[in-house]
C-alpha cells in the first residue's frame, strides 16, 4: 500500500498544479495538451484519452494515466472524465475541468490486494490560463475553493466502509512556469486561504475508530525543479544523474487539530495548535535536505492508558537534515540539527515526581547543531548498491570530519553547553579498534549540575551512591569554572590514541 499512497499523492499534487502568463507569444490548445501529456509521460505515465478538436479548441474525454510501480508492486492508474482546452483568441488558452470531477485510482498487484479508490475533486470559481510559447509556458490559476473527498474504497472487489476523508483549500492563486530544453525547468508559486481537513475511519473488524479535524489559516508554496524529459521513477539514482532535482517548501500560519479515537473500548482525545511553521525539501545529484519549524506549539492529550490530561507547550520546534546521496571522490557535506525551545509541562505532570516543587520549573530547552564531511562510496538511492552494502560487499563511505557547532541542554535549574570538532583518519583503523582515528577536542560547560544532583537525592529519585558516582565522574573529567556550581571540561582525542581531559591524560 505504501507505493500506492506515494503514487496517489503525486497524482493529487500534479492535478492541483495543473488546475495553474509569459505573454508576448501565442500558444494553441493542442500545444498545452501536448505539454501536459509530455510532462506526465516524463514521469513514467502512459497517457490516453479521446481527443476531439474543434476550431482552436481541444476536448479530451476519458483521460487515463497509468504506470507500473517500482519493484513489481503492481500497476497504478488514474481516470478522469474530461479536460478542455479553449483558445481565447489572444494567444492564450483556458484549461477547464468539471466543477465536480470524479476520479478513480486503481492499484492492481498480482501478489497483494487490488485496490480501487474513488475521489471526488470539486472546484468552485476555478480558472486557469496558459500563455507563452510551446517551449516556455506559464500557467496562471485561481479558485475560490478546491476540495478532495474520498468517495469509495474497494479492496479485491469488495466495498470497504471505513469512513471518510476530506481536504479543502480556499482562495488558491498561483503560477507555474514550464521551460523545455534539454531538461524541463519548472518554477511554482502558490498562496491560499484557509485549509481544512478531516479523517473519520472505523475498523470494521475491531470497531476501533479514529477521527481528526484540522485547519490552517493560510498556506503558501514556492519551489523550482528540473526534470529529465524521459525519467524512470524506479531508478532514482539514474534520474538524479540525468539532472532531476527540486528545491522548495511550504509555509503555513495558525493551525491545529482535534483528535478523537477509541481502541479496545478506551477513548483517546487530543488537541494541538501552533502559530505557524515551515517545511522545506531539496534534492539533486549532490544532496538531500529537509528542514522544518513549528512555532508556539500547544498539545493536550488524555485517555487510553493515561488517567490524567497531558499538557505540553513549546516556543519553537525545529529540525534540519543534510546528506549526500551520490558517490564521489571529493568530501561532501552533511548536517543534522534538532531544537526544542522553551518546552514546558503542566503542574499536574510535574507533581507526579516533584510534588513538593523542589525542582525549578523553568522552560526546558534541547538544541543540537552538527555538521561534517564524508566521502560517499556508493549511491544510496541505487537499490543494487544498497544491497551490496547490506551484504558487506562494499562500504557505504568514510567519515572525514565532524563538528559540534553547539549543544544546549537546559532543564530543572541546570544547563549543559558545548562545542567542538574532530577529523578522522580512515587509513588508521587500528588505534581505536576499527574506528577511523579521531583528532580533535570538545569543550563543555555545566552550570547547576551539583545542585540538581542534591535535589534529586532529596526527592528520592536518585540514590546517594549513584549521585556520588556522578560527582566522581565530574571530578575526573571537569574542573571548576567561573561562578558558583560551574564546571568546565576540555576533552581531547589525539590521532596517536591519547585521550586527555583538561590536559590530564586518561589514555
Amino acid at each position: 500500500m505504501s507505493n500506492f499512497h506515494k503514487s496517489s499523492a503525486s497524482v493529487a499534487a500534479l492535478t492541483i498544479f495543473m488546475t495553474g502568463t509569459a505573454a508576448f507569444a501565442d500558444v494553441s490548445s493542442q500545444d498545452v495538451w501536448d505539454d501536459w501529456k509530455s510532462y506526465m509521460t516524463g514521469f513514467g505515465y502512459t497517457v490516453e484519452g479521446q481527443e476531439t478538436a474543434s476550431g482552436g479548441d481541444v476536448m479530451v474525454k476519458d483521460v487515463t494515466m497509468s504506470m507500473s510501480m517500482p519493484e513489481g508492486a503492481g500497476d497504478f492508474a488514474i481516470k478522469m472524465p474530461e479536460l478542455s482546452f479553449t483558445d481565447n483568441g489572444d494567444g492564450s488558452v483556458s484549461v477547464g475541468i468539471p466543477a465536480v470531477m470524479p476520479m478513480t485510482m486503481k492499484v492492481m498487484n498480482p501478489e497483494a490486494e487490488d485496490v480501487e479508490m474513488g475521489i471526488d475533486y470539486l472546484t468552485d470559481g476555478f480558472t486557469m490560463t496558459v500563455s507563452g510559447d510551446p517551449s516556455d509556458l506559464l500557467y496562471s490559476y485561481a479558485a475560490d475553493e478546491v476540495k478532495m473527498s474520498l468517495g469509495k474504497l474497494v479492496v479485491d472487489g469488495t466495498p470497504v466502509e471505513l469512513g471518510g476523508a476530506m481536504m479543502s483549500v480556499a482562495d488558491i492563486a498561483g503560477t507555474t512556469s514550464m521551460k523545455v530544453g534539454n531538461l524541463r525547468m519548472s518554477e511554482q508559486k502558490m498562496t491560499s486561504g484557509a485549509v481544512t481537513y478531516s479523517l473519520d475511519f472505523t475498523d470494521p473488524t475491531t470497531n476501533a475508530s479514529f477521527a481528526m479535524n484540522g485547519q490552517l489559516e493560510s498556506m503558501g508554496f514556492v519551489g523550482a525543479g528540473s526534470f529529465p524529459m524521459d525519467m524512470d521513477p524506479s531508478n532514482m539514482a539514474a534520474m538524479l544523474k540525468a539532472g532531476f532535482g527540486f528545491d522548495g517548501g511550504f509555509t503555513y500560519t495558525g493551525g491545529g487539530y482535534t483528535l478523537n479515537a477509541e481502541e479496545n473500548g478506551q477513548p483517546i482525545n487530543a488537541t494541538s495548535s501552533s502559530d505557524g511553521g515551515t517545511l522545506m525539501v531539496a534534492m539533486d545529484e549532490g544532496k538531500l535536505a529537509y528542514s522544518g519549524t513549528s512555532d508556539n506549539m500547544k498539545i493536550m492529550m488524555m485517555g487510553g492508558e493515561i488517567p490524567f490530561p497531558i499538557e505540553l507547550t513549546m516556543q519553537q520546534g525545529a529540525f534540519n537534515l543534510l546528506m549526500p546521496v551520490s558517490a564521489g571522490d571529493d568530501q561532501q557535506d552533511f548536517a543534522f540539527g534538532f531544537k526544542m525551545s522553551d518546552f514546558t509541562m503542566s503542574d499536574l505532570i510535574w507533581s507526579l515526581f516533584d510534588p513538593a516543587g523542589q525542582l525549578p520549573r523553568d522552560p526546558a530547552t534541547l538544541e543540537i547543531d552538527t555538521a561534517g564531511k564524508v566521502k560517499l562510496l556508493m549511491d544510496i538511492l541505487d537499490p543494487e548498491q544498497m544491497d551490496a552494502v547490506d551484504s558487506g560487499e562494499m562500504a557505504p563511505g568514510e567519515l572525514n570530519a565532524m563538528t559540534l557547532n553547539s549543544i544546549i541542554v537546559r532543564a530543572a535549574g541546570a544547563e549543559l553547553t558545548g562545542n567542538g570538532a574532530f577529523t578522522f583518519d580512515n587509513s588508521d583503523m587500528e588505534t581505536f579498534d576499527g574506528i577511523p582515528a579521531p583528532d580533535g577536542a570538545i569543550d563543555l560547560k555545566l552550570m547547576g549540575g551539583n545542585g540538581l544532583l542534591d535535589k534529586l537525592v532529596a526527592m528520592g529519585l536518585l540514590p546517594e551512591e549513584q549521585a556520588m558516582g556522578a560527582r566522581m565522574m565530574m571530578g575526573l573529567f571537569a574542573v571548576p569554572g567561573e561562578g558558583e556550581d560551574s564546571l568546565t571540561s576540555k576533552i581531547e582525542v589525539k590521532s596517536n590514541g591519547q585521550v586527555l581531559a583538561n590536559g590530564q591524560r586518561l589514555k
